[in-house]
């Protein structure tokens, strides 16, 4: 049965989660953007690996589409506000936030759009919320499941040596897990995953003024 499936496979993916972001933030290797896009896509097939039931993953709903939709409009909207909120108290926030979108520089924005909307983000939700979440709330309950995972989603990012940004994952982390909880939807937050990505980091920066 599903519920007694042993969970070192995943405690494995999750280690293997770390070295791709060690990977992706703090190696020169290529172009910033092909080393996340690559770390990426090796999470989401080492998750697709790992579930043999992985077309339920994919199950579209009717409200899907809307709710990933206005799920990324809101998220956009708490993290607009949140940025006044860090910088008034902060005085480090500035800095760590402009850091954020300092590797912009290194692909065309269209490309780094492309990227977002269609690998990074989804990949990361295959992983994060349709393998590691899931998994773990067949063993544990619902809300522990939903902390666990964003504790560690958070936690992967410690190598970007940016705790605006690792409270950024923190956020998004719990906000698209409790999505996830309450659709049981892996297509709705991919839809919402996706889109912040592309308004956040592309069409609409919140790039700190100078």
């Amino acid at each position: 049965m599903s519920a007694h499936r042993p969970l070192i496979p995943i405690a494995i993916a999750v280690a293997a989660a770390f070295a791709l972001w060690y990977f992706a933030f703090q190696t020169d290797i290529w172009n910033f953007w092909m080393r996340l896009s690559l770390a990426a896509a090796i999470l989401a097939t080492s998750a697709l690996v790992l579930t043999p039931d992985r077309a339920q993953l994919f199950q579209v709903g009717g409200r899907d589409m809307v709710i990933g939709v206005a799920s990324a409009l809101v998220l956009y909207g708490i993290f607009w506000l949140g940025q006044q909120i860090a910088l008034a108290i902060f005085p480090f926030a500035s800095e760590q936030i402009a850091r954020v979108y300092a590797n912009r520089a290194q692909l065309d924005p269209l490309w780094i759009g492309l990227l977002l909307f269609f690998l990074v983000g989804p990949s990361e939700e295959i992983f994060w919320r349709g393998l590691v979440q899931h998994r773990l709330g067949e063993r544990f309950s619902a809300p522990a499941a939903l902390l666990i995972t964003t504790a560690l989603y958070a936690l992967v990012h410690i190598w970007t040596l940016n705790l605006m940004l690792m409270l950024a994952a923190a956020i998004v982390g719990l906000y698209w897990g409790w999505l996830y909880q309450r659709e049981r939807s892996l297509v709705t937050v991919i839809i919402s995953h996706a889109l912040w990505d592309v308004l956040i980091f592309v069409i609409f920066p919140l790039t700190p003024s100078p």
